[in-house]
């Protein structure tokens, strides 16, 4: 392999780890919406 197509190579998969990495971070430190206890919250008030 030349070293133009390497240096691309290796900058794409830099690329996409890093991104990877990001997401990952995201998902694992987002904090949690809080939840209704039950669906009896959600029903509309009776008329």
């Amino acid at each position: 392999m030349k070293g133009p197509a390497m240096t691309l190579m290796v900058i794409v998969q830099v690329t996409v780890i890093c991104i990877t990495g990001y997401f990952f971070y995201r998902v694992l430190t987002t904090k949690p919406k809080p939840e209704p206890d039950s669906y009896s919250e959600n029903d509309e008030e009776p008329r």
